[in-house]
């Protein structure tokens, strides 16, 4: 980057790149579930499904959410030559380095419906439906905040999570900055002059 600066993703956009992948994948793994009787029978594991859904979505919502707080609270005004990318270019970044996972996850799914039928879908849209509400929660906290967060590109690049031991800190910026909303929804109303290159000063 020019003079210094660093590239920019939303932290919130990051965690919910995986959420529309992951439950589609498992309502379609639930689905070939259902025209299968497998060991246990339909009824069982449409049963089993539900309960891993709700435990699955719970978990994943919940997890290491005092690691996103501490880092909330610690960030740092971005700076005048930091770069904020676009939502879909954050988005597809994520999906493309983790195509293989999502790829294998939904092979396991199917996998597991000779088994337990439906069980195996539910599980990995319910891993969906938790990182929707985490990046739910994240909205929340930035509107709590006033302050959308952002973390470095680079770091992503090691290992991939927002919040994971590669990331030191997160950067801030108006709430007005980019083209995502608290939470990582794209915005219903653009954002006046808001684009992929614009600097964190000028928001």
């Amino acid at each position: 980057m020019a003079r210094g600066g660093q590239g920019l993703a939303r932290v919130a956009v990051v965690v919910r790149a995986g959420a529309a992948p992951l439950w589609w994948l498992g309502v379609c793994a639930a689905g070939v579930g259902l025209i299968i009787p497998g060991l246990t029978g339909r009824r069982i594991g449409v049963y089993a499904g539900a309960a891993l859904f709700l435990v699955a979505a719970a978990v994943v919502a919940a997890a290491r959410r005092r690691r996103y707080r501490a880092l909330a609270r610690g960030a740092a005004r971005a700076g005048r030559y930091d770069v904020l990318q676009d939502r879909a270019v954050t988005a597809r970044t994520w999906r493309r380095g983790h195509r293989w996972w999502l790829l294998l996850g939904f092979l396991a799914a199917l996998g597991a419906n000779a088994a337990v039928p439906v069980a195996g879908g539910l599980l990995l849209a319910g891993c969906g439906a938790g990182l929707r509400l985490k990046a739910a929660w994240l909205g929340r906290l930035e509107r709590a905040q006033e302050e959308l967060l952002w973390v470095r590109v680079d770091w992503l690049a090691r290992g991939g999570r927002p919040a994971g031991r590669t990331v030191k800190a997160y950067r801030g910026t108006g709430i007005a900055a980019g083209d995502a909303a608290p939470g990582g929804a794209r915005r219903r109303t653009a954002v006046p002059g808001a684009a992929h290159r614009r600097t964190a000063a000028l928001v």
